[in-house]
């Protein structure tokens, strides 16, 4: 009676909740990259994406023109400097408050003048214009240092994507990475399924001694860290030739594909009708023939499925790459090594950090989203009978 008719029972209820909680557990963080890669490193620090429809304050730190090229003698000792403190920074936005200390953010109102001290004065006005006065000591050296709280209006760029991917002063664009990255992913996803395939189909279909041995070594190569056969396996490349290059790591991630990609499209195809292949048989289709115009074409949603795993497993892998192909002259840097050496040479940048960040995620959501449909079919491959 706990299933009464017209109400769910307690576990929908909570399997419906946990979906949507980690629906949205991934989908904000993906939000608020995608909206931070469009904002100015300003707008970033200033306030968080989830308020970047609507304006926002901040302290801008500036300085006044350099009092020694820049002094009006007025007599009597005394000097003065003007200027805009917003020119040639681009700033679009309204003044609240200033002040010439840190120690006292917004002691003076837009107009005011704020006495610093033995007759130097500083006004500042709404618009950027100051009047610096003082005498010959006090109006001299380092400038004048103003912090300023602005209200500043949504600000939304380009700039960003085009800094990080088409700047050729920028020897940290990620071009070259993302050509890289492709030069990768898309052998190291096509390679392991055409061999599994083969390797899937025989496993399934035709009989010969050791094939129960076979499956069984399968299954448990499925559960042997890939940490294990780093080294051994590089030494293998370098006693070779290979040494460290593109067809290395194509052969790295198609050996550590592969105890997957057989289990999967085995599953599939063990569970594909009986008849089918008998009929074909009978008419005297070879088991090429049964393959190649049965097989792969019913058995698409699990060569989906697994492409899906491996393309997202090579596109984000780092470990893989710095063991089997990236080098000293960095000509081969990957995605993911690019994202890692932004960390440190540009980590105060966050715009183009969520710039770099959401172009590396862009691929694979498009990926995922196009073949998420035959995801489950391949997955669940097998399953029932």
């Amino acid at each position: 009676m706990d299933a009464i008719a017209g109400r769910k029972p307690a576990v929908v209820w909570a399997l419906n909740i946990s979906v949507v909680v980690l629906v949205a557990l991934w989908l904000f963080p993906t939000l608020g990259l995608f909206v931070s890669s469009f904002r100015t490193g300003d707008q970033i620090t200033a306030s968080g994406w989830w308020s970047a429809l609507f304006p926002a304050e901040q302290t801008l730190q500036l300085r006044v023109a350099d009092p020694d090229d820049n002094r009006i003698d007025l007599g009597n000792g005394r000097f003065m400097v003007e200027g805009n403190i917003f020119d040639g920074q681009g700033f679009e936005g309204e003044m609240n408050a200033w002040a010439t200390s840190s120690r006292d953010l917004g002691a003076n109102a837009p107009g005011d003048t704020s006495d610093l001290g033995d007759g130097e004065l500083f006004t500042l006005n709404t618009d950027g214009t100051y009047v610096w006065e003082g005498n010959d000591d006090q109006i001299s050296g380092r400038a004048q240092r103003v912090f300023i709280e602005v209200v500043s209006p949504p600000d939304f760029t380009l700039n960003n994507y085009g800094f990080v991917l088409f700047d050729e002063n920028n020897s940290e664009g990620m071009a070259k990475a993302f050509f890289n990255t492709l030069t990768v992913v898309i052998p190291a996803t096509i390679i392991p399924i055409l061999i599994a395939a083969f390797a899937a189909y025989a496993l399934a279909w035709m009989d010969f001694p050791g094939r129960a041995l076979l499956i069984a070594i399968v299954v448990g190569l499925l559960v042997v860290p890939l940490q294990l056969a780093l080294i051994p396996l590089l030494s293998l490349h370098n006693a070779v030739g290979i040494g460290k290059g593109y067809l290395g790591v194509w052969l790295a991630h198609t050996g550590f594909g592969l105890p997957l990609a057989i289990y999967l499209l085995r599953n599939y195809m063990v569970g594909l009708p009986r008849d089918i292949i008998e009929n074909a048989k009978v008419d005297g289709a070879s088991d090429f023939q049964i393959f190649t115009k049965i097989i792969l074409p019913l058995s698409f949603p699990a060569l989906a499925s697994f492409a899906i795993f491996q393309f997202l497993w090579t596109w984000n892998d780092l470990l893989v790459a710095l063991v089997f192909l990236i080098d000293a002259s960095g000509q081969t840097t990957v995605m993911t090594k690019q994202i890692v050496e932004l960390l440190g040479t540009r980590g105060g940048d966050w715009e183009i950090l969520a710039t770099s960040a959401f172009i590396s995620i862009a691929v694979p959501l498009g990926v995922f989203f196009a073949m998420q449909k035959y995801l489950v079919r391949g997955l669940l491959a097998g399953s029932v009978k």
